[in-house]
């Protein structure tokens, strides 16, 4: 059993001080700007890592573009242990299908035991203390849930929608109705598998944390999981398939470093500040880029902050990033250093950032923001705090990368039908890429792994966790841009040349995606539904 590293920190005592403003209307990709296409300790973690002696790239460099990797999981069994489409450089727990320990004769489509599985029997056991067998039987004997099974029998499951079926699921555990949330769970469950359609593998892990929020013991199950996770090189696998599979990534780092180069375009000392920068695969692009500028490249220099996920999920400290970016400046010709902050961004400090004056400063936050505890979750903030200290160090330019879904301060029922929405959109994509076989092969395999181990996790925590446990909580572009303007903040408008950028990244996907604007901002959808943005700041 391989234990993970330390976990992500999300903050102090829940203490409510923050008034929800009136729900956001999601915008439509449409209009005149909307494009279809189709074709760390201080002492110990922070040390600076120069280029001084040559080195070639006989080692290669790993970015989750890479798929060399990918043959090697052609023949292997489907595995059942651990992060998000959008927190690619930490680690995932994976959360298959068996909800509760199923009698015999039963299917519920997950084709091994899972994570999710051992923990929620684990939580029952101590729910219902040693020596309970866990038959069906016996599990309506503890919940003395007589009518349970007459509802069920009322109901035509072969009829079900399932994804209707989550959402009353949702409101009725929300109203209190625990008989009625228990007998569509059981009704549901036949109709879900991690090998079937888009929404029947959505609803395998949606039901997963449903059935974890029901026991009330959603935070215990999303540290037990912990125990499941996949050892580095299989996580580095996992987040390659997700990267080859989903433009999300791509347009992410492609927007903003194009955006980091116009900003630095006559500077001759950058400095970049990347606060997840995981393997630091977004920054071989801007090396290259720079190695490429009229009157030669500037100095430069990446401060790459991080935390315990993204140092497991690597497989090491930060000295390889430093290690390996500096060996693809030095091909280059660009000068560089590498500043090691290994530290979780709500510990993060002005003095853990080392800027130096004449600096010409770019701030990337990519995907990392929402992890930070807010308002709702600690009298800190720390999601404004570093808002307002990064503010305080006078950045060139910040960019900002989000997925563009309401899941912080809404209620449970309202939260779970948004996160349904957009987590429907992204299997969907995904099918797009990698269309479903009748008969189970390769890439189908290659999808249920990226989905359980990069996806699934997240979605059971923003399902079943709240207060401090509930990690995920997104925030809409709306949202970000309040948050930044209080901070002092101007949006700055991306330019053309970043739409056309990300068009050129998005040609080898379906035409299904769709690239817009929204106040300035570039906005990749799924059809009419946004799913991504990246903004840019000063």
């Amino acid at each position: 059993m391989q234990k993970s590293k330390k976990s992500r920190s999300s903050g102090s005592d829940f203490h409510m001080m923050y008034h929800e403003p009136e729900p956001i209307e999601p915008f439509r990709l449409t209009g005149s700007h909307f494009h279809i296409l189709n074709n760390g300790n201080p002492d110990t973690h922070h040390q600076d890592i120069s280029v001084v002696s040559s080195q070639t790239l006989n080692d290669q460099f790993f970015t989750l573009e890479s798929s060399n990797m990918m043959d090697s999981l052609s023949g292997a069994t489907v595995s059942s242990n651990s992060r998000s489409p959008f927190s690619p450089q930490e680690s995932s727990q994976s959360c298959l299908s068996t909800l509760h320990n199923s009698s015999p004769g039963k299917t519920y489509g997950s084709p091994n035991n899972s994570g999710m599985e051992q923990a929620l029997r684990e939580v029952e056991m101590e729910l219902l203390g040693p020596g309970s067998d866990f038959e069906d039987e016996s599990i309506t004997s503890a919940y003395d849930d007589k009518n349970k099974y007459h509802k069920i029998l009322q109901l035509d499951i072969s009829n079900l929608d399932v994804k209707q079926t989550l959402i009353d699921i949702a409101h009725a555990i929300d109203d209190g109705a625990k008989q009625d949330a228990e007998a569509l769970m059981e009704a549901l469950q036949s109709k879900v598998s991690v090998t079937g359609d888009p929404i029947q593998r959505l609803g395998t892990y949606m039901l997963e944390g449903l059935r974890a929020r029901q026991l009330s013991s959603g935070s215990v199950i999303y540290k037990k999981l912990r125990c499941y996770e996949a050892n580095p090189e299989e996580l580095t696998s996992y987040m390659s398939i997700l990267y080859e599979i989903c433009p999300y990534y791509k347009f992410a780092y492609t927007s903003a470093n194009v955006v980091i180069k116009e900003a630095m375009q006559y500077e001759s000392q950058v400095h970049v500040i990347d606060f997840l920068i995981a393997q630091g695969s977004q920054w071989v692009q801007l090396i290259e880029d720079l190695a490429k500028r009229p009157g030669g490249p500037p100095r430069l220099r990446i401060t790459g902050v991080d935390d315990g996920d993204s140092s497991y999920a690597r497989g090491g400290g930060l000295n390889l990033v430093g290690e390996r970016l500096a060996k693809v400046a030095e091909t280059h010709g660009v000068p560089f250093e590498f500043h090691a902050a290994a530290i979780s961004g709500s510990d993060v400090q002005w003095g853990n950032l080392r800027v130096q004056p004449g600096e010409a400063l770019a701030v990337n936050f990519p995907y990392m923001l929402h992890h930070m505890p807010d308002e709702s979750v600690s009298t800190t903030n720390h999601r404004d705090r570093l808002i307002r200290l990064v503010k305080g160090l006078t950045p060139k330019v910040v960019t900002l990368l989000e997925q563009e879904s309401n899941t912080n301060t809404s209620s449970f029922s309202r939260r779970f039908e948004e996160a349904l929405d957009y987590y429907t959109a992204m299997f969907e994509s995904i099918d797009a890429k990698l269309p479903r076989n009748i008969v189970m092969g390769r890439d189908d395999r290659r999808r249920i792994r990226a989905e359980e181990n990069c996806v699934a996790k997240d979605m059971v925590n923003i399902v079943a966790c709240e207060d401090k446990e509930r990690v995920e909580r997104h925030e809409p572009l709306d949202k970000w841009k309040f948050r930044l303007q209080a901070a002092g903040f101007t949006a700055q408008p991306l330019s053309d040349t970043a739409m056309s950028a990300v068009e050129e990244v998005l040609r080898e996907y379906s035409e299904c995606y769709q690239v817009g604007q929204k106040d300035g901002a570039l906005v990749l959808g799924w059809k009419n539904k946004p799913m991504v943005t990246c903004s840019a700041w000063v």
